[in-house]
């Protein structure tokens, strides 16, 4: 059993854990879910013991964390698979071919290969120690569909358990079979897979919207009605000294008779005051603590340009070899085109390309970038230094879930999911005819895809994307390009 026994944890004045008791069987595939921020990675350092806390952590198991962390990614991958885990070159090459992965990759330098093959290689390190019980933080991301399906289904043939943190909806409801939320208000643990769980909060978050709304309406009911009391007392109080110009009841002389009548009716008034703001103050109580999630905005300027780019026979060239069969590009304004093909054809290579080609033809665009390590520093400087309106790009963090205890951290100190809503609200905080998006999805929950779908839905902007999630893709493209691997055997 793994237990959590009135553990809290938490940042300065930001908790992310108060008194939390739970406890989990070691043999359950455990999906880990909650909002950006809200604690997963967290957990996870807790967990492997990285973090101060109060109360206590116990378990019989060892964890490991995936991504493992690589020091130097110079090197070549076979030396950095060999210092993380004492494997035979038998299992390497096991795991790898499991993961359609070459055997020459271990003789490429690490930081050569792509998103995609560095998430398999690493994941074929996780793989490799079966000792252990592994926390996999992020495993979808960068990888393609096909790539999705070998993971899920080695997961799937595990025989131990593990716990899983990912955006990929489809992919948790695979290869896990209970799930652990991080809710506003605490933890919810439940034997079922994601689907499950997201039918049943959408249920209790409609009752819950219908309750908060019926409550916030007595609410204001019963303030209404203690102000009108104290403001008719108040009132009451004012004619005790009357109008010295009228005569009978309220005058000079009838002060004695009123100012009883008036301290009667302020006492009740005080009571009726104090029995009203108690009843607001219980009510008050039971508002929930409900998600709420606000539409994103983006600054789409379409110019002149009906057609902003027409290229044919594109394609991108590795020490003079193709990386994939050459395309033909119209990109429209108005127009979302998603590039879509495996791991390592080249997608990211050729939205660089494409980039270079809309600054020699002037298009004013925005971008997303898989990798963006370089972002640090506090945000009022990053807006500074990307001639961002600084109302505006805090704004979209706000609506994409940030919570505002974070806007003091420096970005190299947020979480992964909130380092990528500072590179996505950069974008969507610049004014452009074109973006240009590499797996804009990486990390956000499923809050935010929703958002970002119905913002594109919405707004139709000029948008060249890629991204590995098929419904994202299906929901969102007006044109799809695949790209497929260049055929460099002649002889065929």
């Amino acid at each position: 059993m793994i237990a959590l026994k009135n553990m809290s944890f938490g940042y300065a004045d930001n908790m992310i854990f108060e008194d939390v008791t739970v406890t989990f069987d070691a043999s359950w595939k455990l999906a880990l879910v909650g909002r950006n921020g809200r604690g997963k990675t967290t957990l996870m350092k807790l967990l492997l013991g990285e973090l101060p806390y109060a109360g206590r952590i116990q378990s019989d198991v060892n964890f490991v964390y995936f991504p493992q962390m690589i020091v130097d990614k110079t090197q070549l991958t076979k030396f950095i698979l060999d210092e993380l885990y004492d494997a035979p070159d038998w299992q390497i090459h096991r795991e790898l071919n499991l993961l359609g992965l070459p055997e020459d990759i271990l003789w490429r330098p690490f930081d050569t290969l792509s998103g995609g093959e560095q998430t398999k290689v690493l994941l074929a390190g996780l793989f490799l120690d079966e000792a252990n019980f592994p926390l996999i933080d992020e495993p979808t991301n960068h990888l393609d569909v096909a790539s999705r399906a070998k993971i899920a289904n080695y997961l799937k043939r595990s025989k131990s358990g593990y716990i899983v943190v990912s955006h990929d909806r489809q992919f948790l409801d695979e290869v896990t079979d209970h799930l652990l939320a991080i809710e506003r208000n605490g933890l919810e643990l439940i034997a079922a897979n994601f689907s499950t769980y997201e039918q049943q909060k959408k249920q209790r978050d409609d009752f819950e919207w219908a309750q908060n709304n019926k409550l916030k309406s007595e609410i204001g009911r019963l303030k209404q009605t203690a102000h009108d009391k104290v403001d008719w007392s108040h009132s009451r109080e004012k004619d005790k000294y009357g109008d010295p110009r009228k005569k009978g009841s309220g005058a000079i002389g009838d002060t004695g008779f009123i100012g009883a009548r008036s301290a009667r009716q302020m006492k009740k008034a005080k009571v009726l005051e104090h029995r009203m703001y108690s009843e607001i103050t219980e009510k008050e109580k039971l508002l929930k603590n409900i998600e709420k999630v606000d539409a994103l905005s983006m600054i789409y300027a379409p110019s002149h340009r009906q057609i902003l780019l027409t290229e044919k026979a594109l394609t991108v060239s590795l020490e003079g070899r193709p990386l994939f069969t050459p395309i033909n590009l119209v990109q429209s304004a108005g127009q979302i085109t998603a590039i879509t093909g495996p791991n390592g054809v080249g997608k990211s290579q050729l939205l660089e390309k494409i980039i270079q080609l809309a600054k020699s033809k002037h298009l004013n665009f925005s971008r997303v970038r898989q990798i963006y390590d370089d972002n640090r520093g506090d945000l009022n400087t990053f807006a500074d230094d990307h001639q961002l309106d600084y109302s505006l790009f805090l704004n979209n963090l706000r609506k994409l879930g940030m919570e505002r205890a974070v806007f003091h951290q420096n970005i190299e100190n947020m979480s992964m999911g909130q380092q990528k809503k500072v590179e996505l609200a950069k974008s969507l905080s610049q004014c452009a005819e074109l973006f240009i998006w590499d797996e804009p999805l990486n990390y956000l929950d499923v809050f935010n895809q929703e958002q970002i779908e119905a913002l594109l839905k919405t707004i139709k902007p000029a948008l060249l994307v890629v991204e590995h999630d098929v419904t994202f893709v299906k929901n969102v493209a007006d044109q799809i390009i695949e790209l497929t691997p260049f055929n460099h055997d002649t002889s065929k």
